[in-house]
């Protein structure tokens, strides 16, 4: 039999976290995780994250797991990869199928960071071959190199729906349509915005009835939806797709914490049968602990915390960390957690619809919650949205209260601040000098910062947008501006293109529109 101090169970981002901050703390600790490669949903992860600096704030997904597995490999976590755990029994002993055995293992405490599966909805045709869940589609795209398809139909505007959406175009695929029944866009509004932009269509109130196809996907049939989520007849139109891609949720994949004989609680807001755990992620079974997904669906940032908490009180309950580090370390993770857990997309807000404007006063764009980009008239309200003929200068259009401030440490001169509450709207320092770096721009997570000069030439002006697709267009070249619905508004220039690597992979293109269009530009196409 295997012994260890600490098992935990899932080489996720809550994983992970948890075993190397054991390990740092002197615990003899294995993982054991299923899956051919560890890291979670990491890998599959190119966009860059929210938050702040602690949270890993602008950096990318995967380049987070590398960081994460080397640190493990340097303390010597033993990482068991196609190591499928079936049950945890009495004693905290596990019974682990490894490749062609079956072993056993036993521990002074175990973590349960298992993570969540992907929901799924029934209609007709659902199992034809081009009906895949978005987690398996950018698995394809980000791991295999594989294109999931060649037009797409996006179910569910989640993050998880938005971001995929993004990657699917960054793939080259054509995304049809993102559609959502509930009556407004679930996830960020930035998120929407990059995509709506690029010319995708969003239906809210709408659903799949039906893919069309003898043996895959030829087709998709959608449906506005009534108050009770039931397709209205008359109301279908036919999409020319051949993916249907469907993300509709997570459910928190609690199953090894009820063979252990952990309480469980159906909680909504945190996703579905959870384990009953306190403040540390501690089960009702003694030294057994639940955390990342597997304990509630929130984003990966926060199951990093999470992790790392029950290990903290894993090894001060087993002698590896005093009782006043405890404490120390304990407060420091939950004021870190805090700051994720904030805003109009905290936990406690899921599923809320009546919320109608900002912390700061301002009017939530109806535009955005029903079809993912704002209107010129509620651009307005914002003031950090609105161009200035003072030369070069920030435009962001960052409307919600997001738990993010890579911008505010950008600008070496100070020209954007957030605050110490990151959930806060950025605001711009017109006594500032912009130099038109572009580090903004790169650094926002969101993609919502754009450099506009209206004064760029006499009739002309200059606009600086995120761009993230190849082949990247070259000075010189003539193509289209975009507004923000995504929709062709005038003949534009590409003048500048740059990058550094400080920029990561986001690259400042800059383009000539007429003056008149300088606050409504925000897209380039060829």
């Amino acid at each position: 039999m295997m012994r260890h101090d600490l098992i935990v169970i899932g080489a996720g981002p809550a994983g992970l976290s948890a075993a190397i901050e054991a390990a740092r703390l002197g615990m003899d600790v294995a993982v054991f995780d299923e899956n051919a490669r560890p890291g979670g949903q990491l890998f599959k992860q190119i966009h860059k994250f929210f938050g702040s600096k602690e949270h890993h704030a602008k950096e990318r997904g995967f380049r987070i797991g590398e960081d994460l597995l080397a640190d493990a490999e340097k303390l010597g976590v033993a990482v068991h990869l196609n190591a499928t755990v079936m049950g945890i029994y009495e004693g905290r002993e596990v019974l682990v199928k490894h490749e062609d055995e079956t072993v056993h293992a036993k521990a002074d405490a175990i973590i349960i960071a298992t993570g969540a599966a992907e929901n799924m909805i029934p209609f007709t045709g659902w199992d034809k071959p081009g009906v895949i869940g978005a987690g398996a589609a950018q698995a394809l795209m980000n791991l295999q190199g594989v294109m999931p398809g060649k037009r797409i139909l996006m179910v569910g505007s989640g993050n998880v729906g938005l971001v995929v959406s993004f990657q699917l175009l960054q793939a080259g695929c054509e995304v049809a349509a993102v559609i959502d029944a509930a009556p407004r866009i679930g996830g960020y509004g930035v998120h929407a915005a990059k995509v709506a932009r690029t010319g995708v269509p969003f239906y809210t109130r709408h659903t799949v009835v039906e893919a069309l196809g003898k043996d895959r996907v030829e087709g998709a049939v959608i449906a506005e939806v009534d108050d009770h989520f039931q397709p209205i007849p008359g109301t279908e139109k036919t999409l020319d797709v051949d993916t249907i891609c469907i993300a509709v949720g997570l459910s928190p994949m609690s199953q090894l914490a009820d063979t252990a004989g952990c309480d469980l609680v159906l909680d909504r807001k945190r996703g579905g049968t959870v384990p009953v755990i306190d403040e540390y992620g501690e089960t009702s079974v003694p030294n057994v602990y639940c955390a990342g997904d597997a304990a509630g669906i929130e984003e990966a940032s926060t199951a990093m915390i999470l992790g790392r908490i029950s290990a903290i009180r894993a090894a001060e309950k087993a002698g590896f960390l005093g009782a006043a580090e405890f404490t120390a370390r304990a407060d420091e993770y939950a004021a870190s957690l805090s700051k994720l857990r904030r805003g109009m997309f905290a936990p406690q807000n899921k599923g809320r619809t009546d919320m109608t404007e900002t912390d700061e006063g301002y009017p939530l764009s109806k535009s955005l919650l029903a079809h993912g980009f704002l209107e010129p008239n509620e651009v307005s309200a914002f003031p950090c949205a609105t161009v200035h003929e003072v030369g070069v200068h920030p435009v962001i259009e960052c409307t919600q209260n997001i738990p993010c401030n890579p911008c505010q440490d950008a600008c070496r001169f100070g020209c954007i601040t957030v605050g110490d509450d990151i959930v806060k709207l950025p605001v711009i320092d017109e006594t500032k000098r912009c130099t038109g770096c572009g580090m903004c721009v790169a650094s926002c997570s969101g993609q919502a910062i754009f450099l506009v000069d209206e004064a760029y030439e006499p009739g002309y002006a200059s606009v600086g947008i995120p761009y993230e697709f190849v082949p990247v267009p070259k000075a010189g070249a003539r193509g289209h501006a975009l507004n923000r619905a995504g929709a062709p508004i005038c003949d534009a220039e590409v003048v500048s293109v740059k990058y550094t690597k400080a920029m990561d992979k986001t690259v400042l293109l800059t383009m000539k529109v007429p003056a008149e269009f300088a606050s409504e530009a925000r897209f380039y196409r060829d």
